[in-house]
């Protein structure tokens, strides 16, 4: 399932905001050939992960990069169209690594009680699976910040209900995680503030 980007009609958490920008494929990382490991799954319509746009280094502006979620795919390839919006709520796979250490780099700790309001990166790290762009580490296998994409927040269907007589009882969040790499889909709300 993690091997292709996060697909399907209920991609979007909320209606809105949207603020809609093209741009160039080749602007956008990590995908395929521009990502840490160069297998990330590729960009096809249908899929919607959050990238990172601008370069990937540190002289090019990382990792005060603007994220958005991808919202299409020009049919011949090459543009894409995002959603650029601050407050725009997405599901996504985000895995739970806080950490990277030894030679060569792999996740060294993992988060295992989620909360709402943490923060989400996107994160071109190697040991990624191919379809997931994003962790809750800082910092890539290389040391190098990662730029911020948002923070886990409740789906529409989490939020306890009870009392106007919907499903839930109680709140569902900390989530609970194992201490080993795992991907969970959540939803993501998005900013475009500078950490």
């Amino acid at each position: 399932m993690t091997a292709e980007f996060y697909k399907g009609t209920d991609w979007e958490s909320s209606s809105g905001p949207i603020i809609s920008r093209m741009f160039d494929e080749a602007d956008l990382w990590p995908v395929g050939a521009r990502s840490g490991s160069g297998t990330k799954d590729v960009l096809a319509d249908g899929l919607h992960p959050v990238l990172a746009i601008g370069g990937r280094a540190v002289a090019d502006g990382r990792p005060n990069n603007v994220t958005g979620v991808v919202m299409t795919v020009s049919p011949s390839g090459g543009l894409v169209q995002m959603n650029v919006a601050s407050m725009a709520a997405v599901k996504q796979y985000v895995a739970n690594v806080l950490t990277y250490s030894g030679s060569p780099p792999t996740p060294a700790t993992f988060e295992q009680a989620p909360v709402i309001g943490q923060p989400v990166y996107v994160d071109d790290s190697d040991d990624l699976a191919e379809g997931v762009t994003l962790s809750l580490s800082p910092l890539n296998e290389d040391g190098l910040a990662n730029p911020l994409a948002g923070y886990l927040w409740y789906d529409q269907d989490e939020y306890p209900d009870s009392e106007v007589g919907g499903a839930n009882l109680t709140n569902p969040w900390p989530k609970t995680w194992l201490n080993s790499l795992v991907y969970t889909k959540v939803t993501v709300l998005l900013t475009n503030a500078t950490p």
